[in-house]
This record gives C-alpha cells, structure tokens and sequence, in this order.
C-alpha cells in the first residue's frame, strides 16, 4: 500500500440525513417516523433512559430504608498537632490558607479540626473551627493561641415579619 491509496474509498464527508422531502429522497412521506402512533408527530417526547417499557422503574421496585446527612453535612480537614510541629516553624499563624499552601491538605473543605495526636514543641498561633480538648490543651502549654472560627450562619426559618400590634 501507497500513499495514493490510503484515502480510497473513504467517504470523507457524510451527508446529512435530509428528512420529509419527498418520495424520491428516500426519507419522504412520514419522513422515516413510520405511519402513525405516538412518536410520528414532531412534538412527541421520547422516553429517557430509564424508561423500562411500562414495568415498574427499578428506582421504585427497591425499598428505601436509612436516612443521610449528606445533603447538609460539612466536610472538614482533620489535622493532628504531631503535624503541626513538622509542617510549621515557631511563631507562624495556622490557619486553612497556610495548611493547604503547605500541602497538609488538599481540596475543599468547610474547615479545619485540630485534634491532640502526636507531640506540639513550637509555639503556633492557630485558627480553627474546632479543637480537641487535648489539642487546646497542648497549644496553650507552649505558649500558642487557639483561635476558635465561627462557624456558617444558620439559616432563617422563618422569612415571615412579626406584624406589629395595631395601637
């Protein structure tokens, strides 16, 4: 084989399939929809993928049992002070910008939770949303501060205004 024959016979460019215009394309009349039923007409909508032919959905045949907090929990990096100490110099402010510049943790998250594993030598001042009673408890023996975050607003229930009492 050439490189004259390489493209022989191949169909570079294939045209469109030009639908309802006339017997003698080949796709006229009912334009390739057969004759009549429900999916003959132009605004008929065709079943999705989960469509089983009238059985009943699978998602409807299993039962439901159990119950998720997925849709409302927060993901939160759990970093030990043994880490700290390795990852940090004395003096230096820890808080989710600096442990994921240093690579302790990647990815998103709602914040950070210090746990008491491992041993603390440096004074750090660090800002977190939750400490360990023993995490607390060995940042302030060598002289750090632990600063607690606030955590998200919680959400307003009720959006209807109080109405005042006619005088």
């Amino acid at each position: 084989m050439d490189l004259n024959e390489v493209h022989r016979g191949v169909q570079k460019r294939k045209l469109k399939k030009r639908v309802g215009r006339g017997i003698g394309s080949g796709h006229g009349k009912t334009a390739s929809r057969g004759a009549k039923g429900q999916y003959s007409s132009a605004g008929a909508k065709m079943f999705s993928w989960t469509f089983e032919g009238g059985q009943m959905p699978l998602f409807r045949r299993i039962p439901k049992r159990g119950f998720s907090h997925a849709s409302w929990d927060k993901q939160y990096h759990v970093i030990n002070v043994g880490d700290l100490d390795a990852a940090f110099n004395d003096g230096e402010t820890v808080d989710a910008e600096a442990v994921n510049k240093i690579g302790l943790r990647r990815g998103p998250a709602a914040g950070l939770r210090i746990l008491g594993d491992g041993e603390l030598t440096k004074k750090l001042t660090v800002r977190a949303h939750h400490f360990s009673k023993s995490a607390l408890e060995k940042i302030q023996a060598k002289g750090g501060t632990a600063e607690v975050l606030p955590g998200p607003k919680k959400p307003v229930r009720n959006k209807m205004k109080q109405k005042k009492p006619a005088e």
